[in-house]
């Protein structure tokens, strides 16, 4: 009932300018409006790639599903260019090009993806067009289309009445009656199940198609307080800490989300739904710039990659509305280091929208990101630590316990990461490409996910086991002037046959000296084999007895491995050094055609010691 009186009518909610309003298209910068006409240029009398019924049974048949995604995504960026082109001109220019991808976009039969598809009750394969499910892509293409209607709706009406019509009527069909009807997608929370990225991402379409598209009030009403509970089952579990467990990259699909969502909600109600000074959902967003390493270097656990991106207007905005000064200047980093005052803004039509139009004073704030020195996450158990405030000179430090059943989780219990003057040193490789492998009961059959391709230990070459139980123990933390530490028992990370009965892992940053791991571990008996893996960026060689040299090795687009040296005690150790090829597209975006694995291997495996490595210079 509340809601009913705070939500402003959708016909006087006017969040951006409509095309019409020309003044505030016209005063965009010169360089961004000459992008977005020559965007849209490129699209002129296109010719729309066809999602093919076998593109989506590709994905039960060989496991891919970008083929797919290629035809649908590029659907939907042409249709955001030429769009945004209009917009920006003004002229009626791309309009018929425009009503091309909407039709085109309505008369497919599914608007997710085909990995996605398998929740109808038909199973996976081809879309059952009698049974619409909302997934993230469905939901996406939702927003995308009403945002189109509020910017384009009399200019659509103008070529057929039945085009702005045709939009409302699949947005309903599709996502509005199935969300309103149906309280069954896992994403939504309603069953109890802890919920990921997917319920403030798909949360985030649906309010914005339910404010600009529903005409009746009582069921826009409806629809956005149902959205409005979902969401709560989202923020309510989430770590205190503002953790996210899913990696930086997924905090763009979910704390950024649930930030859109609580902005949506903030202006539709003019201010009557403001949680923002909540220190829960401050921290949330704080999260992205506390795991920052050294410009698109951040701390990459689970399936995150080393290289992320983050959406300068997300950041910029979500924290000026949180108060946070360092938050606001990470999106001023972000912005300059995307170039966005010449580039323009990208990804979905709404991100762009309020880059273009809600970023007021960005251009004006500091773009020195903010790189604290020490961060420490006590529900996700991540530990962040460097050499010096603000600056990416020197040691940097990432650990992390926690548990082995995080969203997109790696077995990954106790692992760190290494880089100096920003430049990466012992590493976490991220993820390959999704294929439907990554999600079904062999995921940890991949390498990336293992433990032995992670900077671990392994007992009789048993490795750490998924799930909740495989987590780690009585987490400490201490931070002083010249260091900082975590220390934990990984050992229940550890399937009963690996024999560990205790297994203290202790990391410290020295600062402007080394990093350091210490193991001290008790086993229920002699073990055949003891090693400790990890994996480097660098190319590494084996010196003196008891040095690893980590050398400058070529990464990816110009960039380069740090340089460093791996102390280790040769009388007890043997080294061996092995070439992990990369053959993934995604991964050689970020490491190249290669990483290496330095494996040291107790010579007499007993059941309690010390192990201790160093990281230096």
């Amino acid at each position: 009932a509340r809601l009913g009186e705070l939500l402003v009518a959708r016909d006087d909610w006017r969040p951006y300018p409509g095309v019409r309003e020309r003044d505030a298209w016209e005063r965009l910068p010169d360089a961004i409006r000459a992008k977005h006409i020559a965007d849209g240029e490129r699209y002129l009398d296109h010719d729309w790639p066809t999602v093919l019924a076998t593109r989506f049974l590709d994905y039960v048949r060989d496991g891919d599903r970008d083929r797919m995604q290629r035809a649908s995504f590029g659907r939907r960026s042409a249709l955001v260019a030429l769009v945004l082109a209009e917009c920006t001109e003004g002229s009626g220019r791309f309009v018929d090009d425009i009503t091309n991808g909407i039709w085109a976009i309505c008369e497919e039969s599914y608007w997710g993806v085909s990995a996605h598809i398998g929740v109808q009750k038909a199973g996976s394969g081809l879309p059952d067009v009698s049974e619409p499910t909302v997934d993230l892509f469905a939901a996406e293409t939702s927003a995308l289309l009403a945002w189109v209607g509020y910017l384009l709706g009399d200019e659509l009406a103008s070529v057929s009445p039945l085009i702005p019509a045709r939009m409302t009527a699949e947005i309903d069909r599709r996502i509005l009656t199935p969300l309103l009807e149906r309280d069954d997608f896992g994403w939504m929370g309603f069953g109890g199940q802890r919920v990921n990225n997917w319920n403030p991402w798909i949360a985030s379409n649906w309010i914005a198609s339910a404010l600009l598209c529903e005409a009746d009030a009582e069921r826009r009403v409806a629809l956005v307080a149902k959205a409005m509970r979902s969401l709560d089952n989202f923020i309510d579990p989430y770590p205190r800490d503002g953790g996210c467990d899913e990696g930086p990259s997924y905090w763009g699909a979910a704390g950024a989300a649930m930030y859109v969502c609580l902005e949506l909600l903030h202006s539709a109600t003019n201010g009557g739904v403001d949680v923002f000074g909540d220190k829960h959902i401050a921290d949330i967003g704080r999260f992205i710039y506390r795991v920052q390493i050294a410009g698109r270097y951040f701390v990459n656990f689970a399936d995150a990659p080393a290289l992320v991106s983050p959406s300068p207007a997300t950041v910029y905005c979500y924290g000026a509305r949180i108060a946070d000064e360092r938050m606001m200047r990470l999106g001023a980093w972000a912005a300059a280091d995307q170039g966005v005052s010449e580039r323009g803004y990208s990804g979905a039509l709404g991100k762009q929208l309020q880059g273009l139009f809600a970023t007021e004073g960005l251009t004006e704030t500091d773009t020195s990101p903010p790189l604290p020195r020490d961060v420490w996450l006590n529900e996700i158990e991540v530990m962040v630590a460097r050499d010096v405030e603000g600056s990416s000179d020197g040691f940097f430090l990432a650990a992390k316990g926690g548990h082995n059943a995080e969203s997109h989780n790696h077995n990954d219990v106790g692992n760190f990461v290494v880089y100096i003057d920003g430049k990466p040193v012992i590493v976490d490789a991220g993820v390959e490409a999704y294929t439907s492998k990554t999600f079904s009961s062999r995921r940890y059959e991949i390498w990336t996910m293992r433990s032995q391709y992670h900077n671990l230990p392994s007992v009789n070459d048993v490795e750490q086991t998924a799930g909740g139980q495989s987590a780690s123990a009585d987490a400490v933390y201490t931070c002083e002037g010249r260091s900082a530490s975590v220390s934990m028992n990984i050992a229940g990370a550890y399937p009963d046959d690996a024999g560990i009965d205790g297994w203290r892992r202790a990391i410290r940053l020295d600062r402007g000296e080394r990093v350091s791991v210490e193991d001290e571990y008790e086993l229920s008996g002699d073990p055949d084999s003891l090693t400790w893996s990890l994996l480097t960026a660098c190319r590494p060689t084996l010196g003196a007895p008891g040095v690893i040299e980590l050398g400058e090795e070529p990464l990816a687009d110009g960039r380069v491995s740090g340089v460093a040296r791996l102390l280790y005690d040769a009388n007890t150790l043997d080294a061996t050094i092995e070439e992990v090829t990369i053959e993934d597209g995604r991964l050689a975006g970020i490491w190249g055609d290669r990483l290496a694995r330095i494996v040291l291997a107790s010579r007499t495996p007993v059941s309690h010691g010390v192990c201790a490595f160093t990281v230096t210079r």
